[in-house]
């Protein structure tokens, strides 16, 4: 179980950096990508817990978060495109 804890504060340690680049990001193009990298591994984070807790519920969360996290960067790529 102590593997499962140590990928998770891995994953924390990534979303960390991450958020260092989506406040300090020198074009909204990094920032996007960051945002986009910080809610992969809030997924990623999210099944594993699943899968240490053995609880359904959080890859359920995981596989809805993940939809939504790739429509708010569709729309987010899409307005700073223009095409908005």
């Amino acid at each position: 179980m102590t593997i499962w804890i140590f990928s998770v504060l891995v994953m924390v340690a990534l979303m960390l950096l991450a958020m260092i680049r989506l406040f300090k990001g020198p074009t909204s193009a990094d920032r996007v990508v960051a945002l986009d990298a910080i809610n992969t591994l809030v997924v990623a984070a999210m099944i594993v817990l699943g899968v240490v807790f053995k609880q359904i519920i959080f890859i359920d969360v995981a596989i809805i978060y993940a939809l939504l996290s790739f429509v708010g960067t569709l729309y987010i790529s899409k307005y700073l495109g223009g095409e908005l």
